[in-house]
């Protein structure tokens, strides 16, 4: 252990006095007080210059103070006075002016000290002893002949081990060899300022310190041997390290704003390099402008107040503009005061490029994470729903869509329960004004790098243009409510107005429930009587004994109970129009009663002798054959010829299949409305079996389907276990089995093929060209070569 010598005690200690950064001294021991000739309560708070100046002795010091003044780092300078009397004995002093340096670099004030020259200079040791920084001094031969108590710390090593060794053997840097800066100050005569570097401590740790050197000189400028001090900064190296691992540019500056640190990713991100910018202010760096009130971090600083992720602009090396997220804070000491500040930024490119592009994507986007809240909104999704991004971001998906599936049908809550997308499902959203929009959406899980679902990503795309499309092609394919493009129907469509002005009675042939009703009520409200009654009888409903009454009316007494007049169906119907449903079925009695009515516009109500005139134009349907029932002789052939004036057939739903389509679209749609259901349509396997069914009921017969279908479907695409069993269970067509064909001609298949298909199609040509994939004229040109005639088909068969 080394033992300190007592300045008070030992004779030969040197003499020091201390100032602070203005001269003033500070502290002094009696040897120096004996040496200027005062007392020590006399010194303490003089300026030490007028001290020097006012001795001759010491007045070449002040030339020194003046050359050290305002130096930043430790600086030594060493002289020699002319024989001075101490202590009643003659000798030479030596004075040393040394520079105190802080733990930031700043100098505290000077320490000078004055000895006898065979007094070692670490006889001066004490106040060096309360410098934070490490500081050792080396004569010519950079051995070491004082070591302060921070040096001690810093490295390990005592004072008593060091004295006499050489410092590159303490200190082992990789410049001892190459480049030492003692050594560069000692030869060149000049001071090595804030350089940065590792030693070596006695217990062999690497350690960054950052040294200044500066040469000893005696009072004649002679080099004598040299000074250095040296401060760890460890703990500034790994804040450096720290900032330039993190991806996000992060610079500091001072009260004036000038930049003090700029990290790796500072430099990666703009282009300048850190030594480029230290010193200058971030507008200047990053704006490109003295204004310095334009910065982000200025103004946190102005207000005292920090930002979090504000989106900016800057500007990099190259002049091109860069988007960043800039999050930003002023440094502030106990007492409120601007110290500096520190601001962070992160490069949006590649975030602006990806919410452009999907900012650009005609269909709506969003995200949520596994709480269902919302993570982002792109622009469509904003035109679509009115709501703007910065609201629906953080709410649940289902406060702002309010969509007809929210909750067990929710398409994203499928995609992330069972990690499949969902694809093209058509559903109904509620916009922020509360309108109801019908959209189509996919949905898929987002999975991260290692397969686990972290949220949800759903497009969806506005059906409105859509929708106001097939509306305007269906015109084409409607006459009023009637849907179809078979050929058929599109030419009863084309003569359909025409029949509709006339005032011409209109025999409606069909099965039941191809729709004679709905072409009545067309007929009805395209005719120039639209403004007048449309009165519809079901002739098959009523019994013998009602009908005429119900048709003519009848007056009070006429029969029991009739105690007042009663007017019938013609009366009601009287400027417009009657329907005659099921006109097959009525009875010959009343037969002879319509007849009267068609031939001359009256008829007599029951019991009445008054003939009342019938305005009223008469439109009449049956499933029955009535010309069959003619021969039968059960229908007049009178009042037959004079229904029939205009005749219109429809054709049954097996005959016109390209209408199925249509239909179950029209369906849907409408049971849709009604039932308040979020049903988009049936599945392929639905499709196929609607198409190769018999309909025997036709369209009436689909449309029960589709709504038994709605019955049991909860959502989504109506399946085939959503079916009846007489639909469902019915399975496709998959053609007879032709037996024999080994050794068949090609020839022979083809027409076996044809056969079966016709047999299968009742021998319709249509559907069997359709099935079999080729033309009519095809048809009927392999049907020549196998002998068949146009005529007898079945008969040739």
């Amino acid at each position: 252990m080394t033992v300190r010598p007592d300045p008070y005690n030992n004779p030969f200690f040197g003499g020091y006095i201390t100032a602070d950064i203005n001269w003033r001294i500070t502290s002094c021991n009696r040897t120096a007080a004996k040496i200027l000739q005062h007392s020590e309560h006399f010194l303490i708070g003089k300026d030490c210059r007028e001290i020097f100046c006012a001795n001759d002795s010491f007045h070449v010091l002040c030339t020194h103070l003046k050359a050290i003044a305002g130096k930043y780092c430790s600086t030594s300078v060493q002289h020699t006075l002319p024989t001075l009397t101490t202590s009643d004995t003659n000798i030479p002093i030596t004075v040393q002016l040394v520079t105190l340096p802080a733990a930031d670099g700043s100098i505290l004030g000077t320490l000078i000290s004055f000895s006898e020259l065979t007094t070692p200079l670490a006889a001066n040791r004490l106040a060096l002893n309360s410098i934070a920084e490490g500081v050792f001094t080396v004569d010519h031969n950079c051995k070491i002949t004082s070591f302060n108590v921070a040096a001690e710390k810093i490295t390990g090593w005592q004072e008593a081990e060091v004295l006499g060794r050489p410092c590159r053997d303490i200190f082992r840097t990789p410049i001892c060899k190459t480049d030492c800066a003692m050594a560069q100050s000692i030869k060149d005569g000049t001071q090595v300022i804030k350089r940065s570097l590792y030693i070596t401590t006695r217990q062999g740790k690497a350690i960054p310190v950052q040294i200044c050197a500066a040469p000893l000189v005696d009072l004649d400028n002679n080099v004598i041997g040299g000074v250095e001090t040296f401060r760890d900064i460890t703990d500034s190296l790994q804040n450096d390290i720290v900032l330039n691992a993190v991806a996000d540019g992060v610079f500091t500056v001072n009260e004036k704003g000038e930049i003090t640190s700029f990290n790796r990713a500072a430099e990666k991100i703009t282009g300048w390099k850190e030594k480029e910018v230290l010193g200058k202010s971030c507008a200047e760096v990053l704006l490109s402008s003295t204004n310095t009130t334009s910065c982000t971090l200025a103004a946190c600083m102005r207000e005292r107040t920090a930002i979090i992720d504000r989106e900016i602009f800057i500007i990099g090396k190259d002049g091109y503009s860069i988007p960043v997220s800039v999050s930003a804070a002023p440094f502030l000491d106990p007492n409120g005061n601007v110290l500096g500040g520190v601001e962070s930024f992160r490069d949006n490119t590649n975030r602006l490029q990806t919410q452009l592009i999907l900012d650009s994507v005609a269909d709506g986007v969003f995200t949520v994470d596994r709480n269902w809240r919302i993570t982002s909104f792109n622009l469509a999704a904003e035109r679509i729903t009115g709501w703007s991004r910065e609201k629906a971001v953080g709410q649940f998906c289902s406060d702002v869509f309010h969509s007809s599936i929210c909750g067990k049908n929710c398409a994203i809550a499928e995609s992330l329960y069972t990690g499949k997308p969902v694809a093209s499902r058509t559903i109904t959203i509620q916009d922020l004004r509360d309108n109801c929009t019908s959209v189509s959406i996919s949905a898929a899980p987002l999975l991260d790098l290692e397969g686990n679902v972290v949220g949800g990503v759903e497009t969806f795309r506005d059906l409105s243009v859509e929708i106001s499309l097939r509306q305007q092609l269906m015109k084409n394919f409607t006459f009023d409510a009637i849907i179809s493009k078979s050929p058929s129907m599109q030419r009863l469509f084309q003569i359909l107005p025409d029949i509709s002005r006339s005032e011409s009675n209109v025999l409606i042939l069909g099965e039941s429930g191809t729709g004679k009703e709905l072409i009545a009520r067309a007929i009805f409200n395209a005719s120039a009587r639209n403004d007048k009654p449309f009165v519809i009888v079901n002739c098959g409903a009523l019994p013998e004994t009602l009908l005429e009454s119900e048709l003519f009316g009848y007056k009070a007494g006429a029969f029991t109970d009739a105690k007042k007049d009663r007017q019938g169906r013609f009366a009601a119907a009287e400027g417009g129009t009657l329907f005659l449903d099921e006109i097959g079925d009525i009875p010959q009695s009343v037969q002879v009663k319509l007849l009267r009515v068609l031939q001359h516009k009256v008829y007599e109500p029951l019991g009445s002798n008054t003939p009342l005139t019938a305005n009223v134009r008469i439109l009449a349907a049956t499933n029955r054959e009535l010309s069959q029932l003619v021969q039968e002789g059960q229908f007049r052939d009178d009042l037959f010829y004079r229904l029939n004036v205009v005749n219109i057939l429809l054709p049954p739903l097996r005959e016109r299949i390209e209408d199925i389509p249509l239909l179950i679209t029209h369906f849907v749609e409408k049971f849709r409305a009604e039932k308040q259901k979020d049903i988009v349509g049936v599945s392929d396997e639905v499709m196929n079996i609607l198409m190769h069914h018999n309909y025997p009921g036709n369209i009436r017969e689909l449309e029960n389907i589709i709504e038994y279908g709605f019955i049991l479907c909860p959502g989504g695409y109506i399946q085939l276990a959503h079916l009846p069993e007489s639909v469902a269970e019915r399975q496709l067509p998959t053609g007879q089995t032709v037996t024999g064909v080994e050794g068949m001609p090609l020839a022979e298949l083809e027409k076996q093929a044809i056969l079966i298909s016709l047999e299968r199609n009742d021998w319709k040509r249509m559907k069997t060209c359709r099935e079999l994939g080729i033309s009519k004229d095809t048809l009927r040109r392999k049907l020549h070569s196998y002998g068949f005639d146009d005529d007898g088909l079945k008969q040739n068969v």
